[in-house]
């Protein structure tokens, strides 16, 4: 190397991913709890309820098997590849033979093998927006483009085909398609996810569609699957999904990504190369959820609705504050821009935040209470709240912010 020749030490690729804002806002919010401060936080979707007692009994009994001590095939162990199927045709009505099932060590892994798989440098992905925060991130590291299409709180948060026509270009491959919606809880009606698909088919694109909150519905609202609802697309389709939220496993990793025996085997390469194969415990227990009842979810999901209720009507009494009322997964995604240039006394004097994040952070500084801005899902302007915590540590919260952002002049 010639003299003045410096070499950065991490590589481009990797420098410009963004940290996680949802884990870094749920980090600095245990951090300040675990120190002692009295913080509630809205941060990670997390459901507070404990894993079910026979999906964890299950784990303890695999764990005393010698058989799961060993290496097993990279792409999931054949019972729970046959369990994910069978349950995919149970819950979307999609028929698919198990070798089209690759098990992944949490849904971030299916969505990044996903794209890796898919996307070539240069192809364009249509990301609805507000997106997930892992999203643009997964696209990038393959070098792909993500093209952002936002929905704001006027059309419910939900895309039109009107709008992703005008998106598309001859350079676009894939269309992100989410329903129930991390982060707004949205969630698409059955004619809407029709129309979409075929709208998708027509353009010869692949659509790639999250279904992990496929059982978190409320207000007798349906999950409806992309892949059943537009046939027309055949097997251009890639489904996500996991066990993280609807059994309340999200510590546990088990993911899985369902699509053509080609893209399959492509990503199961390359999980070989990367992780090898989930934990046999950890599968074994994932078997023991999507083959169990789904009781569990249900109990769970009262709890849900409730919470959603009081966190609704709690934030739609702030002034300035417009919270829509969402259908699905366990967010409410609220409408912050009118508070946004207004003044607020802190201990060290008055402040005017003038993005979502500034007040993101004012929130947390002034009454410990912590919330995802906009800026991690799309445009500045919103806040992402979790309802997927205890019903006392809601209502405090709520009530702080309330109590705070009800002085803004």
């Amino acid at each position: 190397m010639s003299a003045g020749t410096t070499t950065a030490r991490i590589s481009q690729r990797i420098s410009a991913i963004a940290e996680s804002a949802t884990l870094a806002v749920d980090a600095k919010a245990k951090a300040l709890k675990a120190a002692g401060r009295p913080v509630i936080g809205f941060g990670a979707g997390e459901p507070d309820f404990p894993t079910p007692d026979y999906i964890v009994q299950a784990a303890i009994e695999a764990a005393g098997q010698p058989k799961y001590h060993r290496y097993s095939p990279a792409g999931g162990l054949p019972e729970l590849k046959k369990a994910i199927a069978e349950k995919t045709l149970r819950d979307s009505g999609y028929e698919v033979d198990p070798s089209q099932v690759l098990v992944t060590n949490g849904g971030k892994q299916a969505v990044y093998n996903t794209f890796a798989t898919l996307v070539d440098p240069g192809d364009e992905v249509i990301i609805p927006t507000p997106f997930w925060t892992t999203y643009p991130e997964a696209i990038r590291l393959a070098g792909g483009v993500p093209v952002e299409v936002f929905a704001g709180p006027e059309q419910g948060y939900l895309v039109t085909v009107e709008q992703l026509e005008a998106a598309v270009t001859d350079r676009t491959k894939i269309l992100l398609f989410v329903s129930p919606s991390n982060p707004t809880g949205a969630v698409y009606s059955p004619e809407q996810v029709a129309e979409i698909g075929k709208w998708a088919a027509s353009k010869g694109l692949w659509v790639v569609t999250d279904e992990i909150y496929e059982h978190l519905t409320y207000d007798d609202v349906e999950f409806t699957s992309i892949a059943t609802a537009a046939p027309e697309l055949g097997d251009k389709v890639v489904i996500l999904n996991g066990v993280a939220k609807t059994y309340a496993m999200t510590g546990w990793r088990v993911g899985w990504m369902i699509g053509p025996a080609d893209v399959i085997k492509a990503a199961t390469n390359l999980q070989s190369h990367a992780t090898s194969n989930v934990s046999n415990i950890m599968q074994i227990a994932a078997a023991a959820a999507v083959t169990g009842p789904l009781t569990a979810v249900d109990e769970m999901k009262v709890a849900f609705d409730r919470r959603r209720k009081a966190i609704v009507a709690g934030l739609n009494a702030i002034d300035g504050v417009e919270c829509p009322t969402p259908t699905g997964a366990f967010y409410v995604y609220a409408d912050v821009r009118g508070l946004l240039g207004k003044e607020f006394e802190t201990s060290n004097g008055p402040v005017r935040p003038r993005t979502s994040a500034e007040l993101a952070t004012l929130i947390l500084d002034e009454v410990e209470v912590a919330v995802v801005p906009g800026e991690a899902f799309g445009p500045s302007g919103y806040v992402r709240l979790s309802y997927a915590l205890g019903d006392d540590d809601l209502a405090e919260g709520v009530r702080r912010m309330q109590e705070f952002l009800g002085k803004a002049k």
